[in-house]
């Protein structure tokens, strides 16, 4: 008796987990497909720009706020935390180098990827989730329009266009955040500051790797959001639960691909 309820318990164990790899190896190739699919049919997209940049203007303008406050008290810190340690080193017009570099590198890409998957990539997966519960989406069909041409690929032109656009808006504006810190505040050098962000800051080392990795950060973003909405069922619960995988997987997702890309760059 006691084995056969062990033997029982175990079955159903490996085969709950079996049911959970199968399910995220057919996600993985749902996106995938979807992925492809947004690809193809993107010059059908193209003829109406106008929807890819109504899009650009939901996705990238309408976060612009978030991502340049976040950015200036960012920059705030890290001029903060680099004088504190550098003038134990008796480096601190180097302050500078260390902002820039923080930001370009790092902080400016991954950041505001994790902010626009807050905040752009929820709103992208609630809208499609809840366009897929009221049946939008099937009515599209009806009448022959792709809804992939015409509502997914627009969004995703949208926000891998407007993703390195907002990784450069928040290095820039950290960096101008770190200049007010560390310059009228605690009295660096103004010359010192930013002779030595010129000198060491590499346009192809540290600034195009950043644009590169911020590309990357995008499309992975608002695919994940796309997939996210367009595969929640159609349901108040799926679309809430669609929109929670949306900022984790993301979130993870960006993380993962920082290390990866970071690890490639350096090696290159």
């Amino acid at each position: 008796m006691i084995k056969s309820k062990l033997l029982n318990s175990l079955t159903r164990t490996l085969g709950g987990i079996g049911y959970r790899m199968t399910e995220r190896i057919w996600r993985l190739g749902a996106g995938a497909r979807l992925f492809f699919l947004t690809i193809f049919y993107s010059g059908e997209s193209f003829k109406r720009f106008h929807l890819t940049l109504r899009e650009i203007y939901f996705t990238g303008v309408m976060s612009l706020l978030i991502i340049v406050v976040s950015a200036f008290f960012v920059g705030m810190v890290l001029a903060l935390q680099g004088y504190n340690t550098l003038q134990k080193y008796g480096s601190s017009e180097a302050i500078g180098v260390l902002v820039a570099l923080s930001l370009v590198r790092e902080l400016g890409p991954v950041v505001t990827a994790l902010l626009f998957a807050g905040r752009a990539g929820t709103a992208i997966t609630a809208e499609i989730g809840l366009m897929k519960t009221t049946e939008q989406l099937s009515a599209m069909e009806m009448m022959a329009v792709n809804p992939i041409a015409r509502v997914i690929a627009p969004r995703f032109w949208a926000g891998v266009i407007s993703m390195p656009i907002l990784a450069t808006l928040f290095s820039m504006v950290g960096i101008l955040g770190g200049y007010i810190v560390a310059v009228p505040l605690i009295g660096v050098d103004d010359g010192a500051f930013w002779s030595q962000m010129q000198a060491n800051v590499d346009f192809r080392l540290d600034i195009v790797n950043g644009l590169i990795k911020s590309l990357v950060f995008g499309v992975a973003c608002t695919m994940i959001a796309l997939f996210e909405g367009f595969d929640a069922p159609p349901t108040a619960e799926g679309v809430s639960r669609a929109t929670t995988r949306t900022v984790v997987i993301s979130s993870l997702t960006v993380l993962a691909l920082d290390f990866v890309l970071t690890s490639f760059m350096l090696v290159i």
